[in-house]
């Protein structure tokens, strides 16, 4: 029996493994490395296109975490279950809404009316006189330039300015605020799930921190609002400012976004207040620069002990940046995102210190 021929063995065979052989190590770190930059741009233009819906669910979560500090608030009078704390949150808050609007509803929709038309007879005023000293560009520039800005602002934040994309985008983060509110244990854990084994333990000292801070935040937002909306109101109708009642109201929800918010209701105010007369107006101002002294140098200096310290330049750009890309939405939240993303930062930082130790001795072995 005749043995197998040998099998032929060509002499300029290539040696080592190909590109396609995952066995190579090197191949491995490439195709790694290239699959994590693939990842992070595509989550970059993930959360690009879906920037308002994220938002929306941040607003969310802002808004469980107001609900939250109210049900821990209330756990310390009321030792009943924490589904029952809510409800009676949730339906004093719709007592207060309701009630407000209901009391109050004809009255402020006049004086809505009312400001709209005298804000705009004052920017005619000044507008006109400002072209006429040379400083600003004629009317129909001025439109043109205006139609220009507005068409530049994008699809992501186009339909944040109808009443009903507002309406609608106020309805859905409200109702994840509530279902947020109702298990937060149970949205918390999914979070860790989807974190590796190993650094679970963090990441929920992290959130729980987060949580705190946010809680606090708010907390203070809160105060600041309602002590801005009550002061500027009292003292526009002592001084027989027009339509005190909704200046008032705008004062306190603007306080919600320090800074551009307190820009915005000063600018009301006088206009409104120099449309009655002079003397009128500088009541108004002085009541705007009393009002905002008294929100900065004693309301909150005394509610930041208790809750996170921002720097001022820090959340106006933070305001500033968010307010671009994102609109209304953006601005709304910047300064939420701001604190949590600082204690993030923080808890990052208290991590590093506490691993040099480790490091140091391992390097030392």
């Amino acid at each position: 029996m005749s043995e197998p021929a040998p099998i032929e063995r060509p002499s300029d065979l290539v040696r080592g493994p190909g590109p396609n052989e995952m066995r190579d190590p090197f191949v491995r770190q490439e195709l790694t490395r290239a699959t994590v930059w693939v990842g992070i741009v595509g989550a970059v233009a993930l959360a690009v296109i879906l920037a308002a819906p994220l938002l929306m669910i941040f607003g969310g979560v802002v808004v469980a975490a107001m609900l939250d500090g109210g049900v821990r608030l209330l756990g310390r009078i009321l030792p009943i279950g924490r589904g029952w704390r809510l409800l009676i949150v949730v339906l004093l808050t719709l007592l207060f809404v309701v009630g407000t609007f209901t009391l109050l509803g004809v009255q402020v929709t006049q004086q809505i009316a009312q400001l709209r038309d005298t804000v705009e007879a004052q920017y005619s005023r000044a507008t006109a006189w400002l072209t006429q000293l040379g400083v600003m560009p004629s009317g129909s520039d001025v439109g043109g330039l205006v139609r220009q800005a507005a068409g530049q602002l994008g699809r992501v934040t186009s339909w944040v300015g109808t009443a009903v994309g507002a309406l609608t985008t106020l309805v859905f983060i409200v109702v994840l605020g509530v279902f947020f509110a109702m298990e937060p244990r149970l949205y918390e854990r999914g979070l860790q799930w989807m974190v590796p084994t190993d650094r679970r333990p963090e990441f929920a000292v992290t959130t729980e921190r987060m949580g705190r801070t946010l809680r606090r935040l708010l907390a203070g937002r809160l105060i600041g609002m309602a002590a801005e909306g009550v002061l500027t109101w009292l003292a526009l109708m002592i001084g027989g400012v027009p339509m005190a009642l909704v200046l008032g109201i705008i004062a306190g929800i603007m306080a919600f976004i320090p800074n551009i918010g307190a820009f915005i209701t000063g600018t009301l105010m006088i206009a409104v207040g120099f449309s009655a007369g002079v003397h009128t107006g500088v009541w108004a101002l002085a009541t705007w620069a009393v009002v905002q002294s008294f929100d900065g140098y004693v309301v909150v200096p005394i509610v930041a002990r208790r809750t996170v310290d921002l720097p001022p330049a820090l959340t106006l750009s933070m305001q500033i940046l968010l307010s671009a890309l994102f609109g209304v939405l953006g601005l709304m939240f910047a300064d939420p995102l701001t604190a949590m993303l600082k204690v993030a930062l923080e808890r990052s930082a208290e991590q590093q210190t506490r691993d040099q130790p480790t490091r140091r001795s391992n390097s030392a072995r």
